[in-house]
């Protein structure tokens, strides 16, 4: 087994192909490594390649009129990155910008070998509907953190979300993905703990009671 096909093996994505097939994903894929705060690509950029995130972390995030970054959600590893629209046109338009907040190892498939290869064979449709289905739950919540949750509702789903990374930014680098003050983000953590909801110890959240949690950005508690 070579290095390429290491990585094809790390996606759960390709686990059900028999070696035939995961050689076939070999000869039309390439692995690439980045390192942490470059990008993958920008807003309205074109290619013809679907990637996958092998290892590392991925930030998606777009920018507004007055050049403010407007977090969207972080992509882990182990999950298809590309997003896509249609399966009609063999060129993927971004439509958003992709940063690296680690360093990270892709793994690039050249789409229209891919549709050929395997979706017009109906092999890997149902892993492919599943993470376009992903998808679109991703961009639900991020309508829900921008234009339905308050404060305390955002930073409840951040940490059932993506606790990982919740600890692993700073809290200024939090509530500016979020879109609140620094401030409001210390108070919000302290009435959870408070609430026994959360721990904090040395600056790292743990989660006490994950339902109560839940429950705040579900509708229940405020």
């Amino acid at each position: 087994m070579n290095e390429k096909q290491y990585h094809i093996r790390q996606l759960s994505f390709f686990a059900s192909l028999d070696s035939d097939m995961l050689n076939i994903i070999d000869s039309i894929s390439t692995v690439v490594k980045y390192p942490k705060k470059s990008i993958l690509y920008y807003e309205n950029d074109t290619n013809n390649k679907i990637f996958f995130l092998v290892s590392g972390l991925l930030k998606v995030y777009k920018i507004d009129k007055f050049e403010n970054e407007i977090f969207l959600y972080n992509i882990h590893k182990n999950s298809l990155i590309s997003e896509l629209t249609t399966l009609d046109n063999n060129i993927i338009h971004c439509f958003s910008n992709a940063e690296f907040m680690e360093d990270s190892t892709i793994l690039e498939v050249d789409f229209l070998e891919f549709k050929t290869q395997f979706l017009s064979k109906n092999i890997l449709n149902s892993e492919f509907i599943n993470e376009i289905l992903s998808k679109t739950q991703q961009l639900h919540c991020v309508v829900n953190r921008e234009l339905v949750f308050d404060a305390t509702a955002k930073v409840a789903f951040t940490l059932c979300d993506d606790l990982e990374m919740f600890n692993t930014l700073k809290r200024t680098e939090v509530s500016f993905m979020l879109h609140i003050q620094p401030e409001t983000l210390s108070r919000v953590l302290k009435k959870l703990k408070r609430s026994s909801i959360i721990n904090i110890e040395n600056s790292i959240v743990t989660i006490l009671d994950k339902k109560l949690l839940q429950n705040i950005y579900n509708g229940g508690l405020s």
